[in-house]
């Protein structure tokens, strides 16, 4: 798969994995870079972060979704 397939899955896994928080996404980079922040239902950021090609996919998504989580709930 492309970089551009990864980023979109990993954008559906974040969104999924954070509900009801907000996941608001920064546009995709042309490197494939994005940034993704958490935000509650008071409109206050609970967890913001980039995330890089090689951490889109598999076990090192789950890190991310992993830390965020621990951070913002």
């Amino acid at each position: 798969m492309s970089n551009h397939s990864h980023t979109q899955n990993a954008i559906s896994a974040l969104r999924e994995a954070f509900a009801p928080l907000h996941c608001y996404i920064v546009a995709p980079g042309r490197k494939g870079t994005f940034s993704f922040t958490l935000v509650d239902q008071h409109g206050v950021a609970r967890h913001s972060e980039r995330l890089y090609p090689e951490q889109c996919q598999g076990e090192r998504l789950q890190q991310v979704i992993q830390r965020a989580r621990n951070k913002a709930l």
